[in-house]
Parts: structure tokens; sequence; C-alpha cells
């Protein structure tokens, strides 16, 4: 049986089909991403069918249907002319979430091509393209012959997405940003691998984010949306992991662009915080091992680490800030990155152990700062944020600082003081257990 053309479908009834819990076809999927890209079906019958999925949910097939229409709504990158593997990462989001500045050039330098097409801040997590931006003349905003010139140099580029990529994403996004309806795991899905498969990789990892500063709180909703990306992208014949990780507190010590960015620098050169190098390490061993650069994942930790320790790692990423417009002379001085003078510590009250973090607040404290934004429009201040002391497990003594507030002055830091003091909880007895990094894998295969 063949399907019907596109022009005997109606939105009308492709909504009535989803209401009532059906399936739709590939092709039917396909008219309404084209319908609604083109304008020729009006939003608010494309609204009606999104809290149609968030209600009914979607199969599998479906996902990935949608996902196929999105990602051709415009244009799919052709990295062919490259020798070698292109491999990616992606990450759901959270505080303190920077990985993406260490993988890019590291992955590069160890032989393999990494196009990046991020993007910005929104509520409480931070944004790839907002932390690049508090570098000095740094440019995300490339044409794609430029962004295939810096790849082809030095095998690593860091872009915004363009608008040829992925148009009907851009479009869906506003409606469920308008509609109540950006929750959906299958949307959700069907927006981060249209985007990510458009950059023409070979291999992506997934760093699926779960806990009180992640988007999914819940272990299992994580899992969930982690296996319907898997699943999505080996439909399309792409080498896929996904990583669960733990978001229960900031990751490293910094909160805020460019101090975010300084962090980064420190671990490319081999310092920086445990947790932040040893998730980097292992996002890193995963790419080298999903791209075919090494046999195991073991192997590929350990590349990782005498890449770093060769100072090739930081080499790379000099080099793509020069070639992408950026002030070279920050990046071998991170002082003179964007900074604002006044600091205020956030102290504690009793001595005792760090048992919680309510992450999502300590993020949302960056945004208040003018770190972050609430909405798309909102500007961002790059040399606000926060230096977290004192974790989860950690003692403290009272009226220890537990982080400090980078800020302009004492009037703009209250409001963010406020909410990291009630962000921490410290209790007389240590935690019976630290959060694990990396919770679990999810992979098809021996690795």
């Amino acid at each position: 049986m063949t399907e019907p053309s596109v022009s005997r479908f109606r939105a009308i009834d492709l909504i009535r089909k989803k209401r009532d819990g059906g399936a739709l076809s590939a092709a039917e999927i396909q008219y309404l991403v084209k319908g609604c890209t083109d304008g020729s079906i009006p939003d608010y019958q494309m609204a009606a069918w999104l809290m149609a999925v968030v209600l009914r949910g979607m199969t599998r097939e479906e996902t990935a249907s949608l996902t196929h229409a999105m990602l051709h709504s415009g244009e799919v990158l052709d990295l062919s002319f490259l020798p070698a593997k292109k491999v990616d990462k992606h990450s759901t989001g959270g505080v303190g979430d920077k990985t993406s500045l260490v993988l890019a050039p590291l992955v590069a330098a160890g032989g393999l091509f990494v196009p990046m097409i991020s993007g910005r801040g929104l509520g409480h997590t931070g944004g790839t393209l907002d932390k690049l931006e508090s570098i000095p003349g740094f440019r995300v905003g490339l044409s794609v012959s430029e962004f295939h010139r810096v790849l082809k140099a030095c095998g690593c580029s860091m872009i915004g997405q363009t608008e040829k990529i992925a148009p009907a994403d851009r479009k869906l996004y506003a409606l469920r940003d308008m509609t109540g309806t950006v929750e959906s795991p299958y949307l959700i899905c069907a927006s981060i691998m249209s985007k990510k498969l458009a950059e023409g990789t070979d291999a992506l990892v997934l760093d699926v984010k779960t806990g009180s500063g992640a988007f999914m709180k819940k272990e299992e909703d994580a899992v969930f949306l982690a296996e319907l990306m898997v699943e999505t992208g080996e439909r399309m014949g792409k080498q896929m992991v996904a990583l669960i990780t733990d978001m229960n507190q900031p990751l490293g010590r910094m909160v805020g662009n460019a101090l975010e960015v300084q962090e980064c620098i420190e671990i490319l050169q081999g310092g920086g915080p445990e947790d932040l190098r040893e998730l980097c390490l292992h996002l890193a061993a995963w790419m080298f091992f999903v791209g075919g650069a090494t046999k195991t994942v073991a192997d590929g930790k350990r590349l990782a680490e005498e890449i770093i320790a060769s100072g090739k790692a930081f080499e790379r990423f000099r080099h793509m800030v020069e070639l992408q417009g950026g002030d070279i002379s920050v990046i071998n001085d991170p002082t003179r990155l964007p900074a604002a003078e006044h600091r205020v510590d956030v102290s504690n009250r009793q001595a005792g152990y760090v048992t919680a973090i309510a992450c999502e607040q300590v993020g949302t404290a960056c945004v208040i700062l003018g770190g972050g934004r609430e909405r798309q429009e909102d500007s961002v201040d790059p040399a606000v944020g926060i230096v977290v002391h004192k974790k989860i497990g950690d003692k403290v003594s009272a009226g220890e600082a537990l982080c400090t507030i980078h800020c302009h002055s004492d009037q703009q830091a209250a409001p963010a003081k406020k909410l990291l003091e009630e962000s921490y909880q410290i209790a007389v007895d240590p935690p019976a257990h630290k959060p694990s990094l990396v919770h679990r894998a999810i992979y098809k295969g021996e690795h």
C-alpha cells in the first residue's frame, strides 16, 4: 500500500489522529514539518499537534521520522572532503558544564575532526556560544565555507546554528517554548538530533545529565531520553553512545562565562578540578572509540591523557581561537578575560559537611547576576559568575566561604547571595555517598 501524496493530507486530520493515540506515518510527519517550515500550516494547528504529542507520546518510528524530516528541512553539511572520521559531543545542559571547550581541541589533536554546532544558554543552564564569546573577538557566526576552512586547518570548529540548518527546529522550538510543550522527550530528541546530524558527523557521544541541576531530574527520565536519542541516531547510520552523568552539583568550580573559559584553559594545561578533568577524559575516551581512533574506551582515555600532558590539546585550542578571530593573548594569559572586580563571599553559619546543593538554584543565581538569560533575546555579561569552594562531602567551618560571587556591586549580588545561601545543606555528619560522576553508558556493543 502506497502512502498518499502530501497534498492530500489535512493538518486537522493529523491532529485528531495523534490526539486519539494514533501513530503518524513518515509521509504525514513530513507534511507537518514542511507546512510548519514554509508557513502553510498555521502556528495554532502546529501548537495543537505538539500538545497532542506531549499527551499521547510518539513511537520510536515516529520519532525517527520527525528527526529525519526536521534534519532535511534545511542544509545537511557535507564533510566528506575531510580525511578522517567526524565525531561530536552533545550535552543536555547543566550548571558549570563546559566540557565542549576542552573536548573539541583535545579530540582534534588525536586525529579526528570535531564539527561542533552549539547553542546559547537558556534558563539556569549555560551555553557554549556565550562562553566562547567571552573571548574578545571570537566569531561563532561563521559561514559554512569558513566553518569548512577552520575544520580543515585545525580539525575543530565551534559555531552557532546557521539559518539554513534545521530551520524547522527553530520554528518548532519557538512554538514549544510558548505553548508549554518543551518537556516531551520525543520532541527533545528530534530537536537535538536534527541539529547534530546536520553537522555531517559519523559518530556522536551524548552527555545526558540527571539530578537537581539537570532538565531531567529523575535518572529514569534521563535514561529514557538517552535510549531514544541513541536509537534515533543508529537508525540514521551513526555510531552512538550516551553517558548518564551527574548534575546534582555544579561541574568544576566555576559558573559564569569568562570564569568557565579560564577553567577550561586550566584543564587543557593539565590542571583544573578533578571532577571536570575526569568527565572530559571520559567523554574524550568515548569520542576516540566511536570515532575509530582507538580499539577500546580505556585506550581512548589513555590517549586523551597523553594529548593533554603533551600540550597538544592546548595548542589546538589556541589555533582554533586564532582562526575564529579570537584574541590569543587572553588564552595565553586568562587574567585578561573579562572580569568583575567586586567579590562577595557566601559564608556558612555552622560547622559540618555539605550534604546537598540545590544545583539549579546555583545556575539561577548566575542568571540573576546577568551571566545567563531567561529569554533568547536577553544579553549576557561575560564577567560575572560564581566560584564554588565547597561541594558535596566537603567539610566546612563556621563562617567559611561556601562560594564567592563575582559581580559589579553589593546591590547586584544581594538576590543571588540569598539564593546561594539557601542552596546549601549542611549537616553534622558527612553524606553516606558522594554523587558518582558517570552513572552508566548506553552503548550497543563491546567497548
